[in-house]
Parts: structure tokens; C-alpha cells; sequence
């Protein structure tokens, strides 16, 4: 029996490919482990011919007129695939909204700090969702709340852009802000100046133990001079 092979079990083996004596069509076209082309030729002589060099033969197109067939490892085929797709989970990374809220007439500090988190947020690959909340008389005055959006959009053009465009949505305007980063390079990002502050920590604290160590060795040396010159030093004795 060939390698790979398996019985069938239901609608499993439906989803992966067909492989060794599964595949029972007349003729393959049939494609060597380097990617050649060998041609079309019988299906039993694929099979031996896999059978010889210890390889799998793979319907990797079943829609060819005839189907087309790999001489490959399918094990080492479906391990590979399997880290692939793994990796590609890895890198996913789910879209995260944050929410900063503002009043039209801020004033110049509480927009700063908002500013700050919005910075934080851009810079950690997170989109950002402004809410400009009006009430009583602001309502009347929406170009208050685009003024600051717009405001806000150019101070940190520089780490973000406008996804969605200011537009009022009842007694609020709302605008959202993308990053330019995506959050898998944010995050190696953050990682990497995370790595670099522990490294210069660690610099700072070694050349301070390396002061202190200095200052103690050269402390009894010292104190020790003044005692020997203090000792051979009499008041009652004429120079």
C-alpha cells in the first residue's frame, strides 16, 4: 500500500486531496517532485512511478481535463501547509476600535491629554473613533466639532489618517482614524523599543555599580594615606 493512504471517514476526507489509489480517473497529467512536467500518462504507471522514487501521487488540480497530478511527499506537503497556516493566524490580529470623547470648547490641556491617548492608541496599530458630544446650544454650531476633528486629524497626521470623515450621527460627530501601521508592526515595534529601554537600564545600572565599586575600593586607600601622614605628624616637634 502506498504511503498516505487512509479509508474514507465521511465528509473529512472530502476536504483534503485526493491522493494515491483515490484517484481513479484513466490518466493523469502528471508533474514531477521538482515541478517537470512528465506528461500525460496512465494512472497506474503514476502510481508505480510513486511507488518507486517513495513518493505520493497528488491531485493537485482536479478540474483538469485530464487531472493533474504531483509526485510529492503529501506527509511533509500537509506539515508544511499546516505551518503556514499557523503563521498566518499568528500575524492575524483583530481589528480594535478605541473611543475618545470630546466637547467642542476642550480646553487647550484636557486636549492635549486626549490627544496623548489618541497618539498611544495610533501608535499601537489601534484605530480610533472621535466623538464630538454636543449639548444644549453646541448643538447648533456643528462647525465647532469639525473645526476640532480637523484639528486633530492634522496634529497626528504623521501616525494616523481619516478612514471615515466627520459626520454627525444625532446629538455627536464622529470621525474614525486609521494607522499607517498595521498592528502586527506596531506590536514589533513596541517590542523592539521595549528591548532597547531594558538594554540602556541595564547599561545605566552596570556603569553605576561599576562607580560604586571604584568608590569603595579607592575609599580605605585614601582614608589610609591621611591616617600615615597625621601619624607622623608630632605639634611638639620643630620642623
Amino acid at each position: 500500500m502506498l504511503r498516505g493512504q487512509s479509508p474514507t471517514a465521511g465528509g473529512h476526507i472530502s476536504t483534503e486531496l485526493r491522493i494515491n489509489d483515490r484517484i481513479r480517473v484513466p490518466e493523469v497529467r502528471l508533474v514531477g517532485p521538482n515541478g517537470e512536467t512528465v506528461g500525460i500518462v496512465p494512472t497506474d504507471q503514476a502510481l508505480k512511478l510513486a511507488q518507486e522514487a517513495d513518493l505520493d501521487l497528488v491531485e493537485i488540480a482536479p478540474q483538469g481535463k485530464p487531472p493533474v497530478c504531483k509526485l510529492m511527499d503529501y506527509g511533509k506537503f500537509k506539515y508544511e501547509n499546516a505551518q503556514k497556516a499557523r503563521e498566518a493566524r499568528r500575524n492575524q490580529t483583530n481589528v480594535i476600535i478605541k473611543e475618545m470623547k470630546l466637547r467642542p470648547k476642550i480646553d487647550a490641556h484636557d486636549y492635549e491629554t486626549k490627544k496623548g491617548h489618541v497618539v498611544r492608541f495610533l501608535k499601537a496599530g489601534d484605530k480610533v473613533k472621535i466623538t464630538i458630544m454636543f449639548r444644549g446650544r453646541e448643538q447648533h454650531r456643528p462647525e465647532l466639532g469639525f473645526r476640532l476633528l480637523q484639528r486633530l486629524a492634522e496634529d497626528v497626521t504623521e501616525l494616523g489618517f481619516v478612514e471615515s470623515a466627520p459626520k454627525q450621527d444625532g446629538r455627536n460627530m464622529i470621525m474614525v482614524l486609521g494607522p499607517h501601521k498595521k498592528k502586527a508592526e506596531a506590536k514589533v515595534e513596541q517590542k523592539a523599543a521595549k528591548e532597547e529601554r531594558a538594554a540602556e537600564r541595564a547599561a545605566e545600572a552596570a556603569a553605576e555599580h561599576e562607580e560604586r565599586a571604584a568608590a569603595r575600593a579607592a575609599g580605605p586607600v585614601a582614608q589610609k594615606k591621611e591616617r600615615g601622614r597625621s601619624e607622623n605628624l608630632d605639634p611638639e616637634i620643630e620642623a
